[in-house]
Formats: C-alpha cells, sequence, structure tokens
C-alpha cells in the first residue's frame, strides 16, 4: 500500500489505526483460558477509538473544476518552456484527488513537451517511480516487445545542445615570420609538439599566449609542467586541437584535461571533455564522486548524467547519505549546474519520494525545505509551503509548522488553515481553532473537510451537527462516518451504528472502516460476518495488523475459523452466485478467499478477484491478483486476457488490444471480447468506436456464461 500520511484515514501503520480496543480479553475467551462471562460485548464497545483524520501534505484547492479549467488554458496559451511546469501542478491537483491515472497522464504529458534534457531526466525518473509496480510485468511487456523501463535512460552527451563556440587567433597576426609555426610544451620530462595556430584557436588565452604580445609567442618551447596535465594528456590536446575529437581515453586523462580546459578557458575542448566524461557514470558511487567534480569545474552534461543515475535507484538513493548530502548541500550555482532551471521540479520529486519513504525524518523535512526556497508562482508556493506544513506538524514542531501553514494560507491555499486549526488544538486553544475554522467556513463556498475539521474542536449535538453536514457535502470522507459508528456501539445500539459505517462501505472500500466493523460484528459475537470482512482486509492487504498494529489480521481470522461454518466446493460457488447476483462486493471477496484455499480452479478465481478489486477502486490489490490469475491461468486464451488486463492497467493500451484479439484468434470468449470492448471505449476518441464496442459487447454476450457477470454487462 502507499504511505498512509497520503490517504484520507491512515490504516497500514501501527501508530496511527483507529481504534483503542484491547483484543487480548477476546483472545483469551476464544482459547478457553478464561470463562465466558469474563468477557461481555461492552468491554469491547467502551475501548473502540477513533482516531483524528491527519492534515494531509496535499495540494487541495477549494474548487478543482476552477482550478483544473485554469490550468488548461494556461497550457493553451504557455510557451513550450513553462508547460512543463504547469503539468506538474495538474499532476498535484490530480495527486490531491487521488486519481492516480491521471496524474500519471499529467506526468507523462509533462515529459513527452520536456524542453530541456534536465526536464526530460525528472519527469522521465517520476514516471518510472510512479509505475515501479509494473516491474511484475516486464516479461509481459517484453512479450509486445516493450520495455517496461520506457523513459530512460536518456544518452545525456547526445541529447544536450553544443554550444556555439568560437575559434581564436590566426596564423596570420602574433609575432613576426621568423616564429617557427610549430610550439613544443615541456611537461616534467617529456615534450609534445603542437601546430601553434591551432592550439592558439582553442581559447583567447592560448590566442594572447602564443600569438600576442607575450614571451611564449617568440619561444619555440614553452613549460606547462606546473600546469597539471600528463604528457599523455597534452598529446590528445594537440591531437583535438587539430581534429575536435578527443578519441578514446582512459577516465584519469579525461579529467586533467577538464581542469586543463578549465584552467586555459578552452571551451570547445571543455565540452568534448565534458560530453566524454557522461559515459563513465555507471553506478550511483560514480555518480556521487563525479558529481561534485562537475560541480568544482563547471560541467554540465557530467552532472546531468550523475543526476539521471541518482534517479535511476529511486527510492533507494534517498537512504545512501551521500547521496543525501549532494542534494542537500548543493548551493544554487550547484543546482544549475546540475538541474539547469528546472530545480523546483527535481526537489518536488525528491520530497515526495522521502515522505512516502518516511514523511518524520530530517532528510524529508531538509528536502522539503528545499522546495519551499526554489518556490516563486503562487502553486509552487502553496505546494511546497503547505507539505513542509505537514512534515513539521508530524515532527511536532509547531512553531516552523506554524509559520509554513500561514505563508501557505496566505498563497491562497485555504486547506492549510486546518494545519493552523490543528496547532492551535494541540496548544490547548480549541476556541480559538473553531474560531479559525468558523471564519473559513463564513468566507468561502463551504466544504466538507470545513465542517470535519470544526468537528474536532466542539463536543456534543454541535459535533455531530458538524459532522452531518460534512456527510452532506462530501459524502467520500470517513471520519464522520466512523466516529458516529463509535457514538453509536458506546450507547449500546450495535444495529444502528453498523447501519452507520455501512452507508460509507456501500460505495467505498476503506480498510480503517472494514476494522471498525469488524469491532462491532466482534461485539455482537457475530464472527461470520467478522471473518468475512477480515477475508476482505486480507485480500487487500496480505499483512495488515489491526487493534492499533498489535494483533496481525490473518491471526484473528485464524482464531474466528474455529467458529464459522465451513463450505464445501459446491456450496462456496453458490455462496459466490448469490453475492455476485446481489452485488455484494466485500462478501464476494470473502467467498473467493475461503475458495482459493481449496483445490478450486484458481486462476479464473483470481481473475474475478481483480475484477471486484477494480470496482472497489483497489488498483493496486488488483494488479497483485490478476498477476496470480496470469500465473495460475489453465488455458493459453485465458493467460492472455488476463495478461491484457494487466497491460491495460498500467496504460499500455495498444498492447493490452493485442493480447484480446490474440485470445479471441483461440478461442472466441466473454473475457476476451469484454476486455477488447471495455480497452476500446476508455482509449478510442473516434465516433466510430462506439458502434464497435457495443458489437463487441454483443458478442461477448454470445460466449458461454459463467453466471458471474452481474455488473459488468
Amino acid at each position: 500500500m502507499r504511505s498512509s500520511f497520503l490517504s484520507e484515514s491512515p490504516c497500514d501503520e501501527p501508530h496511527i489505526h483507529g481504534y483503542g480496543f484491547n483484543p487480548q480479553s477476546w483472545l483469551q475467551v476464544e482459547r478457553g483460558k478464561l470463562p465466558k462471562s469474563s468477557y461481555s460485548p461492552s468491554s469491547i464497545e467502551s475501548l473502540i477509538k477513533i482516531a483524528e483524520p491527519p492534515v494531509v501534505p496535499l495540494y487541495k484547492p477549494l474548487d478543482y473544476v476552477e482550478v483544473l479549467s485554469r490550468i488548461h488554458e494556461e497550457l493553451e496559451q504557455s510557451t513550450p518552456s513553462e508547460r512543463p511546469g504547469l503539468y506538474l501542478v495538474q499532476s498535484q491537483v490530480f495527486r490531491g484527488l487521488g486519481e492516480a491515472k491521471l496524474r500519471q497522464r499529467s506526468l507523462h504529458s509533462a515529459w513527452r513537451c520536456a524542453s530541456t534534457v534536465h526536464e526530460k531526466v525528472i519527469f522521465g525518473a517520476w514516471l518510472r517511480y510512479e509505475k515501479r509496480g509494473e516491474e511484475i510485468i516486464s516479461d509481459v511487456l517484453a512479450s509486445c516487445r516493450k520495455c517496461c523501463r520506457e523513459f530512460g535512460p536518456l544518452d545525456i552527451a547526445s541529447e544536450m545542445p553544443v554550444g556555439n563556440f568560437e575559434i581564436f587567433g590566426s596564423c596570420e597576426t602574433g609575432s613576426s615570420s621568423r616564429v617557427s609555426s610549430m610550439v613544443t610544451f615541456q611537461i616534467r620530462d617529456g615534450r609534445v609538439t603542437c601546430d601553434r595556430c591551432k592550439i592558439a584557436s582553442l581559447s583567447i588565452p592560448f590566442c594572447s599566449m602564443l600569438n600576442g604580445p607575450f614571451t611564449e609567442s617568440h619561444l619555440e618551447l614553452v613549460d606547462l609542467s606546473e600546469n597539471g596535465i600528463s604528457l599523455e594528456g597534452m598529446r590528445a590536446v594537440s591531437k583535438f586541437s587539430s581534429t575536435f575529437s578527443l578519441g578514446d581515453l582512459p577516465l584519469e586523462i579525461l579529467l586533467e584535461i577538464l581542469v586543463f580546459a578549465n584552467t586555459f578557458c578552452c571551451d570547445t575542448l571543455k565540452d568534448a571533455c565534458d560530453r566524454k566524461l557522461a559515459s563513465f557514470v555507471s553506478s550511483r558511487q560514480d555518480a556521487v564522486e563525479l558529481m561534485a567534480l562537475a560541480f568544482e569545474e563547471d560541467a554540465p552534461v557530467l552532472a546531468a548524467s550523475c543526476l539521471q543515475m541518482l534517479l535511476q535507484e529511486l527510492p533507494d538513493c534517498l537512504t545512501d547519505d551521500l547521496v543525501i548530502s549532494l542534494f542537500l548541500g548543493a548551493t544554487v550555482q550547484q543546482q544549475l549546474i546540475m538541474v539547469g532551471q528546472a530545480s523546483f521540479l527535481l526537489y518536488c520529486l525528491l520530497s515526495e519520494v522521502a515522505m512516502n519513504i518516511d514523511p518524520r525524518t530530517e532528510t524529508t523535512a531538509c528536502l522539503s525545505e528545499k522546495l519551499v526556497q526554489l518556490a516563486v508562482t503562487p502553486a509552487q508556493k502553496q505546494i511546497a509551503f503547505h507539505q513542509l506544513g505537514c512534515i513539521r506538524l508530524l515532527r511536532k514542531e509547531y512553531t516552523e509548522a506554524e509559520r509554513r501553514f500561514e505563508v501557505a494560507l496566505s498563497a491562497g491555499h485555504v486547506y492549510s488553515i486546518a494545519g493552523l486549526a490543528r496547532i492551535a488544538g494541540l496548544q490547548g486553544q480549541k476556541a480559538l481553532a473553531y474560531e479559525k475554522l468558523s471564519s473559513v467556513i463564513a468566507s468561502n463556498l463551504p466544504l466538507g473537510w470545513m465542517y470535519l475539521e470544526r468537528s474536532l474542536y466542539s463536543e456534543g449535538d454541535r459535533k455531530l451537527a458538524d459532522l452531518d453536514k460534512a456527510t452532506e457535502l462530501d459524502p467520500t470522507l470517513t471520519y464522520p462516518y466512523m466516529y458516529r459508528a463509535a457514538s453509536l456501539m458506546r450507547k449500546k445500539d450495535a444495529k444502528l451504528a453498523l447501519e452507520e459505517i455501512n452507508r460509507l462501505l456501500g460505495f467505498k472500500l476503506a480498510l480503517e472502516c472494514l476494522e471498525l466493523r469488524i469491532c462491532l460484528y466482534l461485539a455482537l459475537e457475530d464472527y461470520k460476518s467478522a471473518i468475512c470482512d477480515i477475508h476482505a482486509i486480507l485480500t487487500l492487504s496480505p499483512e495488515y495488523r489491526m487493534l492499533e498494529g498489535r494483533v496481525a489480521a490473518s491471526k484473528i481470522g485464524t482464531l474466528l475459523g474455529a467458529h464459522v461454518e465451513q463450505w464445501n466446493t459446491a456450496e462456496c460457488w453458490l455462496q459466490l452466485y448469490e453475492r455476485w447476483s446481489s452485488v455484494d462486493d466485500i462478501g464476494s471477496l470473502s467467498v473467493i478467499y475461503r475458495m482459493l484455499e481449496s483445490d478450486a480452479a484458481k486462476g479464473v478465481l483470481y481473475f474475478r478477484q481483480s475484477l471486484l478489486l477494480l470496482r472497489l477502486n483497489c488498483p493496486e490489490a488488483a494488479m497483485r491478483s490478476l498477476q496470480l490469475a496470469r500465473h495460475h491461468a489453465a488455458t493459453e486464451h485465458e493467460r492472455l486476457v488476463y495478461e491484457g488486463w494487466l497491460l491495460y492497467d498500467t496504460g499500455h493500451c495498444e498492447e493490452a488490444l493485442q493480447k484480446a484479439e490474440e485470445s479471441i484468434s483461440i478461442q472466441r470468449s466473454f473475457e476476451a471480447f469484454f476486455l477488447k470492448a471495455y480497452v476500446l471505449a476508455d482509449s478510442g476518441v473516434d465516433p466510430s468506436y462506439s458502434a464497435t464496442v457495443i458489437s463487441l459487447l454483443e458478442d461477448a454476450l454470445k460466449c458461454p456464461s459463467d453466471r458471474l457477470r452481474k455488473g459488468f454487462e
């Protein structure tokens, strides 16, 4: 699962689970260690607690439609150099909305219209990071002659533009004709003879020294022993002055030549050497070491190559102290060498990856500080300052968090008021927090999150009124349902508590809500329903731990299994047909989970599981199920369908269509026709596709039915 910090109600970190229910007494009763009388529903109900939802570090404008519309207009009127930045902001909007596919589409647009190599490298790395789950289907992509790492690496040396370097000097100028046209350079015990005119053409200093009013212009032997270049290096320089090519040279010699070129301002030589050095970056260690040289000698091609190597290793490279020191220690000038004008884009990527690793670390805070320093436009300031405010809040650095939230708010990010209110509440100023949110509600179009946040600073009927208003304005917020359900449970009204949490679970599958419902079922000793929800949780997150991380969900499932009727294969299929027909997706997931423990045909079961998970908006779990379906496919045409869905779900529509057509050519099946129709309907812009899609669906319905199609036909 993604970092819990980025979800509206975290559910996969031990320290932020939503309930304080202590399972020990219940577990001991079930093991027979305590008498039944020592356990009662009230002992669970009284311990149910709901954690406050976090202030999320996401870009959350008041009106998403208005912001997306404005970005669209700006993209139409912008210059090519402005578009990548606009697409980045667009991707941040989609990130705040939880729209992963649309976010990737924005990043892909930014990569496609990148106006510099640095932007291409950054957005390519960002897309690889976002698509890192595709590694599991690398062999599927290879079968389509496509690589899962399609966004890099670039040949930096050939991609970077070549400067328009001036050729200096002339054979007609300088000292008298009595001076030889050749000049010999003494380097310690050796000598290199060069064409005076050609060496002079490398730079103004050489031109002045060899053709101007200097002593060397009259000499045929010039001592360069103290200029840090070896005999082999000087021979390469001499050859370059004639051929403008360095040939194949070892790293040590190229480093000598780069320093020499900088010393004598030989721009053409320096550029050629810079490009040659870029090819020597083959590991993270190379990148770190050579980046230091690139900074010192102002070698942008080498620096870009080093940057690309480091970004290829995201997220792992951000656990390397040397890499972190490099990114955090880079001065403004060094950033310019490393990443050109794309510093904000780079640190936006780095800080996001660091947050996903651990939002509380010093590294995350420092990278976000860098981002704040680089923010220029109002949108950039809103994104950067709010993000840093959330990180400081998590680290309990309340003064710093308050400062950052205030800047974000003044830049127009109204959601940052939630952070300011949270700090006031933590400091015992609940009335001030309530007042801040009331002011926002009065001066803006009210939104659900505003009432949710205000409810945290009031009690009783006023609190419930705000939560009801939050649900009315935004029914997808999970906290109001959970709070109301817990409150009803404390009033010993389990039926109404279940009805309340079911209101949300009827349209949004949230692990924290499933966990709460399990607690309610345990309080009612309804073990059959409880294990159904545990199976759903384990399908979504096999390593999930319940009850503030103290107990593995699988362990509770094992304990409950002894109290639940076991079904044979036929009964399982009947249960699955019943739940599928009534569109009971959570129930269907549970039945499939139980069937997978038997010897039933696993390919089709994992596939049905993936369809349910997609319908429940759980794409990562669906990918795992599709991969398992492919692994357990009973036939070739079945396997092709599963590969097609894997390709489609990772954005490879053309390849998905190819798999569907291959499957149909082997055997006409509902699944293959449906896959083809679905992909065409989603990716086709030609109006004629509508008729094709309808025709394909009609073909699908003519195929033999397995009675598990309701919701897809």
